[in-house]
This record gives structure tokens, C-alpha cells and sequence, in this order.
């Protein structure tokens, strides 16, 4: 049994987590101590030999109490890793995942998406599908999740109450879309937009005061839903509250950017200079997908602190085109970037599944290319999926990796026996970073036996034995 939040807890086990974007450092013995708050106090390396001893040596004159029987052993193939940061994920479209691939974004948003965004109107509804995207997240790792809800407010405070009752980190959003939508699906004026925003605003803040795992994010769905008082609104509404965050989707696809271009010739087909006139450009916005981007749009992101949301799974199926965002420059201009599954314009909801499209992903642009992208290695997906995430949130000094002082958010994977699945079988000779390869490419949710958030069990059935 796991130990309750509000204790100490301790785990002795091999760990995997990012040091920086191509550093992975994999340890195969380590003892890792988490405080009764569920932050990390140390990460201990280990050698096999004289194992007790050092573990008595690093537990013992701890500044608070940890009681030997909350320690776990984890087994023979199981290691211990982040949690997973999806940057970019539509919670109303959980029950389409997979529908109307291969349509143009504005075909997909008009004949799919929003008849099906409009059922959210039921807060019954709303909270069926809501607590279902909420579980199967976590089941599939995803400690960390920037969410877009629906244009209605009270769908969207039930979606921020079920992430904190289910204790998931996550940036929650309504939508933002007062024109060029359906009658059926289209919010009134900007007044009421902008009214109700702050209202789901205050309520995050009700619910959870110290921002401890829900906040709220400023969600314009894109500049061609809203008009321009509103983007003008959402601007004021940043610039009276620095701590929010903004999250938008950026250059997705071309039918995309030339109807916004329509919208807003005054900006040169511009979407950095769109955003930034509006203030809702800074170090705590979040770009999704970002395929098409010049050397000036390169330069305000970067210049001003934006992430990037690479999106690969619904670049690559959804939207009119085959292309995907140039991850290998963005890194190398040093613009934050994490992944985002895009669920459901991304027909999987499986980070793995993101990390694996973002290396196929980036193989395709060094070929177009010809050689000066670099395709992505396993430890740079990985890096994207755990601490280039948190980077993208603006929460690098909290979570993605086990340094201490950061909350523990983390999964234990295990790749044998009943835990294996239909992973790459492991073999005796294998080495941890063998496992760990095989686990990213063949690996799925039957593997991630327990998940961990800011220190709490919150998902899995654990196969390991808690001793003294």
C-alpha cells in the first residue's frame, strides 16, 4: 500500500530523467527521498555493494521522519522516470479521437469538432467526458496536462474541478470564440467572453488558492474565432494577472494562417505580430504546433520567452499538410519547446506515441533538408516530453526532473512479467538504457504501474513490496 500524502516516502531502484535537452542521465541504483510535502529532498546514487549500509547513511538525521516501511524496492525490469508534460490537449475532444483524419483544419473544425464541442453545454455531459480524458491521462502517465475546454464556462469549472479532485497538474482554459463559428456553437459578444473568463478565472483561484496543481490559462482558441475586442480583453485580462498563462494555437496549417491573413491584413500575415499587438505574447504563453515560422517570427518567440506546443501526431494527420514544426531550430535558437499529444486533432493520447511521431517527425525534415535538421534521438523526445514541457509551462523550477527542492511527479515503469504487455521483450544481457529504449519505442499505459503526483499515488497497481 502506498504511502498517504503528508509522508515522507522513499524509493530505491534505478531512475531516468533529463539533465538538459541531450543529457540523459541513467542511473542504475539510486535512492530517491521525497518529504512529507512531496518535494524531492535528495537523489542518492547507490552501488550494489554494501547496499544497507548506505542507505542507513542517507536516511538517517533526515530533518523529518521517514518511516522505513514507506521505502520501496522496486523490482527486477522497473525503473523510476518523470512524469510525462503534455503541453497541448483539447479535453472536449476526448470522445473523438481518430475522427476526420486527413481533413483541412477548418473542414475538421466545422464538421467534426465543433458539432461535437457543443455538447458541452450539459454539465452532465461535460463531466462524463471530462473525468474520463482526466483518468485515462494519468493512467497513461500524464502528471502535467495544458487543457482547452469548451466555449462554456461552466464546462470548463467542472473540468478544472475534476483535475484537482484526480490530482493532476494542469493549466485549464475556456475558449475564447465570438465569431466565424457556428450559431450553435459561438459565444454572444466579446462582453460575455471576457465576463466569463474571469469568472472561470476566479473560480480556479476559489478552488485552488496557491495554484498548488490547477491553474488557469488564457485560451483564445485562435485569431480566427475571435474578434478584435476580444483579443484587445484578453490582453487587459493578462496584463492585470502576470501569473496567468496563455495558450493559443500558432501557423498550424496554411488554409489556417491565409484566413487569418484575410481576418487581419494589417499585420502582413504575421501571427507573432498579431498576438503581440494584442499583449498576449510573453515567457508564460504556450504556441501550439508552430509548423510555418520566418526568421521574424523566430525572433519575437524567442526574443520574448514563448514555448512552443509540437504537436507531431496531429501535424502530420490532421490539417492539410505534412509538416510539423522545426523542433531542431527552435532548440538551437534555445525556444522552449515541449510536446503536446493534441488529443483528439492527434488521434493518440499517448505521449510515447508523440515522442515516437516527433523523431519520424524529425527524420522527415532532415531529409527535406537535405541533412541540416538533425532528426531527434531518444533522449531529446524524452527531454521534449518531460523537462522541455515543464520549460514550456514555466515550470522547470518544479517539475520534469529529480532535482531536489522539485515536486515529485513521477511514474514507476515496469517492462516484465505482467507489466510487460506487447513491449520488446527484455533480455538478460539487456542494459538499463536498452530497457529504457525499449520501453519509449514498443512501450504503452500497461507499463506505467504507478503514477505519482507532487508526491502522491494517485494511479497504478504496484507490483513492487514496501520494506524496511
Amino acid at each position: 500500500m502506498a504511502a498517504a500524502l503528508g509522508h515522507a516516502r522513499a524509493f530505491v531502484g534505478p531512475v531516468i530523467h533529463s539533465l538538459s535537452v541531450s543529457k540523459l542521465e541513467i542511473t542504475p541504483l539510486a535512492l530517491l527521498i521525497i518529504d512529507p510535502q512531496g518535494k524531492i529532498n535528495k537523489l542518492v546514487k547507490l552501488e550494489p555493494d554494501g547496499l544497507a549500509e548506505q542507505l542507513d547513511q542517507a536516511l538517517d538525521h533526515l530533518p523529518f521522519c521517514l518511516d522505513r516501511t514507506n521505502t520501496t524496492y522496486l523490482n527486477p525490469g522497473e525503473f523510476l522516470i518523470p512524469g510525462f508534460v503534455d503541453t497541448h490537449n483539447h479535453a472536449p475532444q476526448y470522445a473523438q479521437r481518430g475522427l476526420g483524419q486527413g481533413m483541412h483544419i477548418l473542414d475538421w473544425l466545422s464538421k467534426i469538432t465543433f458539432p461535437n464541442e457543443a455538447k458541452f453545454s450539459d454539465p452532465v455531459y461535460a463531466r462524463k467526458i471530462y473525468t474520463a480524458c482526466v483518468e485515462g491521462s494519468l493512467r497513461q502517465g500524464i502528471t502535467t496536462a495544458s487543457y482547452f475546454g469548451s466555449v462554456h464556462a461552466e464546462a470548463t469549472k467542472i473540468l478544472a474541478d475534476i483535475c484537482l479532485q484526480k490530482t493532476q497538474r494542469a493549466y485549464v482554459g475556456k475558449c475564447n470564440m465570438t465569431r466565424n463559428s457556428p450559431d450553435f456553437y459561438v459565444e454572444k459578444s466579446a462582453r460575455d467572453s471576457l465576463r466569463e473568463t474571469r469568472e472561470c478565472i476566479s473560480h480556479v483561484r476559489v478552488i485552488d488558492p496557491a495554484g498548488r496543481l490547477v491553474k488557469y490559462v488564457i485560451t483564445p482558441r485562435f485569431a480566427i474565432s475571435c474578434d478584435e475586442e476580444t483579443l484587445k480583453g484578453l490582453g487587459d485580462i493578462r496584463s492585470e494577472n502576470e501569473d496567468l498563462a496563455v495558450q493559443t494555437h500558432f501557423n498550424e496549417a496554411k488554409q489556417e494562417m491565409e484566413e487569418t491573413q484575410r481576418l487581419f491584413p494589417q499585420f502582413g500575415g504575421s501571427e507573432a505580430d498579431l498576438y503581440q499587438e494584442f499583449g498576449l505574447l510573453g515567457k508564460r504563453t504556450i504556441l501550439a504546433h508552430c509548423c510555418y515560422m520566418d526568421e521574424h517570427e523566430l525572433e519575437i518567440i524567442e526574443k520574448l520567452g514563448c514555448g512552443v506546443a509540437h504537436c507531431p501526431i496531429a501535424n502530420m494527420t490532421v490539417g492539410g499538410g505534412f509538416m510539423a514544426a522545426p523542433v531542431r531550430e527552435l532548440l538551437d535558437k534555445k525556444i522552449k519547446v515541449g510536446l503536446g499529444t493534441d488529443s483528439g486533432g492527434g488521434f493518440s493520447s499517448s505521449m510515447l506515441d508523440a515522442m515516437r511521431q516527433a523523431m519520424i517527425a524529425s527524420n522527415a525534415r532532415e531529409v527535406m533538408s537535405e541533412g541540416k535538421d538533425k532528426g531527434l534521438s531518444i533522449a531529446e523526445v524524452f527531454y521534449l516530453a518531460t523537462l522541455g514541457g515543464a520549460a514550456v509551462c514555466c515550470l522547470e523550477n518544479k517539475i520534469g526532473s529529480f532535482e531536489a527542492g522539485k515536486d515529485f511527479d513521477g511514474l514507476i515503469i515496469g517492462t516484465k512479467g505482467a507489466d510487460q504487455g506487447i513491449m520488446t521483450m527484455v533480455e538478460e544481457d539487456d542494459t538499463l538504457e536498452t530497457v529504457f529504449e525499449k520501453f519509449i519505442m514498443t512501450g504503452d499505459d500497461r507499463n506505467i504501474v504507478e503514477v505519482y503526483v507532487q508526491g502522491q499515488y494517485v494511479k497504478g497497481q504496484r507490483a513492487c513490496v514496501s520494506t524496511s
